[in-house]
């Protein structure tokens, strides 16, 4: 049942409540880096009763249609929205994912993977660089603990980036869940 087969008055009254839930939504998405306005649309989208279009959303949310796109290209890009065919729609439709575990497994593999890997490469390469200063002064006792101590902290933080990477992968493949389960549904 949609929300528009309801009398104006307990439209409102939704309308209210979702308000408020979409507003909270939107507060809390620069926690994954995303603009309020997106995560305004996020929630636009949580409670649609069908896929929207960009013309739709942006009807809805007051906001211009090239918004409403880089917005969506957002969403999408963190696998937060999905593109879906409609038969007889010739406009692009979206709708949310309502599967917030995967959505943050998704988000924290395509934001933290890149981060990991980045790092590690810095860090293998500045261990290089450490090691070729280390041969070229075996005879500086000061400046080879210098570098000896450097070292130490790059290969703790290489070990830190490693376990990150498996934490990652342990989200991705779902096995997280069996260490901290999911949540049973209101319904369950």
């Amino acid at each position: 049942m949609g929300l528009y087969q309801l009398d104006e008055e307990r439209q409102a009254a939704v309308h209210k409540i979702r308000k408020r839930v979409i507003e909270n939504i939107g507060r809390n998405m620069d926690l994954y880096g995303i603009s309020m306005s997106t995560g305004h649309l996020y929630g636009l989208l949580y409670f649609a009763d069908k896929p929207m279009n960009l013309d739709e959303m942006g009807q809805e949310m007051k906001m211009s249609k090239t918004s409403m796109s880089t917005g969506v290209r957002t969403l999408l890009d963190y696998k937060m929205v999905n593109k879906v065919w409609e038969k007889g729609s010739r406009k692009d439709l979206y709708e949310v994912e309502y599967d917030w575990y995967q959505t943050f497994a998704d988000f924290f593999d395509t934001k933290w993977r890149k981060s990991v890997e980045s790092n590690i490469l810095i860090l293998r390469k500045a261990l290089d660089e450490i090691n070729k200063l280390i041969k070229q002064h075996e005879e500086d006792e000061l400046m080879t603990s210098v570098l000896l101590e450097d070292q130490a902290k790059m290969m703790e933080a290489i070990a830190y980036y490693k376990w990150l990477d498996r934490l990652i992968d342990t989200l991705v493949s779902g096995e997280i869940f069996n260490l901290v389960p999911k949540e049973p549904s209101v319904d369950e």
